[in-house]
């Protein structure tokens, strides 16, 4: 009878311990899974690009670099009487663009080039006006008679030099898997938004190869994606029977969707008003082509393509209808970077546990 007591100590010691170390372990991960919710919410308030924010202007007003007060658009006369020209630095089929000063902060003054592509000049300008967000180039101000746009400047460029910028010393701590990722996110961000515009269904229509789909979007300072050119930008209409064609010529390759190709074959020769129109999955079907761009070859690049194959697989399918839409396939990116992340920060888990 003395030595019982002294036997359920020895019995109850060995499982004291295992059960102290797990509830240690689960405590840990609990903390862990907590530093990263909140660390994951911080950059998914950047991630989404969220189309309201409380540091934009009201309509017609605008604000940037180290201005605290939001400024009216600016009008033709002040444009010609405060906005200087440096130098040129762009010239496309519809306007000119220059490298500009206003108030000693650099600007983009884009002026109309070709005359019969004025329409295309001012659809772009009311596009620009009506879409400003988070994830649409800032408009400073405009001049109609005189065909010119004033936009805020940014020192990275466009898309297409994304790689060479991520070789630059000052950015290579940008490259990364997990970077190049939200700049996809980003990317999809702006199809969504476009999609769901406030005026209704748009489809970026200058999309026809990969170079010319990255020369619309803009790489920011603190590394964001923002559409730049918004010329080329019907509205689908389905209640309405309206769909698009993006052009009146005959688009070829694999890039471009199955259904914006001539569908009749190298014998009927083609024409435009024989082309059946299309709608908005037209961009979903380059997503994957784009965001192969984005995330490059860099170490783990190939971990995301895995975890994007099968969204990447149902933007390819032939039939547009079957294809997802903007919003889904933003949610699945961000899924797969919050499980990456999650897996990047605590690898072995699954199996400690």
């Amino acid at each position: 009878m003395e030595k019982k007591p002294h036997f359920v100590r020895r019995e109850f010691l060995p499982r004291e311990v295992p059960s102290i170390s797990l509830a240690l372990l689960l405590a840990a991960v609990l903390l862990l899974n907590a530093l990263l919710y909140l660390y994951i919410n911080k950059f998914s308030s950047s991630l989404g690009r969220v189309e309201t924010d409380s540091g934009l202007c009201p309509f017609g007003h605008f604000k940037f670099g180290a201005v605290k007060n939001c400024s009216p658009w600016l009008s033709c006369e002040a444009i010609n009487r405060e906005v200087r020209k440096l130098k040129c630095v762009g010239e496309g089929a519809v306007k000119k663009v220059f490298l500009s000063e206003w108030k000693e902060q650099k600007v983009v003054l884009s002026q109309l080039t070709n005359s019969e592509l004025k329409e295309d000049f001012l659809h772009g300008l009311k596009m620009l006006k009506a879409l400003q967000s988070k994830h649409v180039v800032r408009l400073l101000g405009y001049c109609e008679q005189q065909f010119t746009i004033l936009t805020e400047y940014h020192p990275l460029g466009s898309l297409r030099g994304l790689n060479e910028t991520l070789h630059i010393p000052k950015y290579q701590g940008m490259n990364t898997w997990h970077r190049r990722l939200m700049l996809a996110i980003d990317y999809v961000g702006v199809i969504r938004y476009l999609h769901s515009s406030p005026l209704g269904t748009l489809v970026m229509c200058d999309s026809n190869d990969l170079d010319k789909v990255l020369s619309q979007y803009l790489l920011t300072s603190d590394f964001h994606v923002l559409v730049n050119d918004l010329d080329a930008l019907p509205l689908v209409n389905r209640s309405a029977g309206r769909l698009v064609k993006c052009g009146h010529r005959e688009l070829r390759g694999e890039f471009v969707a199955p259904e914006q190709r001539w569908p009749y074959g190298e014998d009927v020769p083609f024409e435009d008003d024989l082309m059946p129109p299309y709608d908005e999955k037209t961009d979903i079907w380059k997503i994957p082509d784009v965001s192969n761009f984005f995330l490059g070859h860099v170490e783990g690049s190939d971990i995301v393509r895995l975890h994007l194959f099968d969204i990447h697989a149902a933007c390819k399918k032939k039939d547009p209808a079957e294809r997802p839409s903007a919003q889904e396939v933003l949610d699945t990116y961000r899924k797969v970077l919050t499980l990456l992340i999650r897996e990047a920060a605590m690898p072995g888990t699954r199996e400690m546990l």
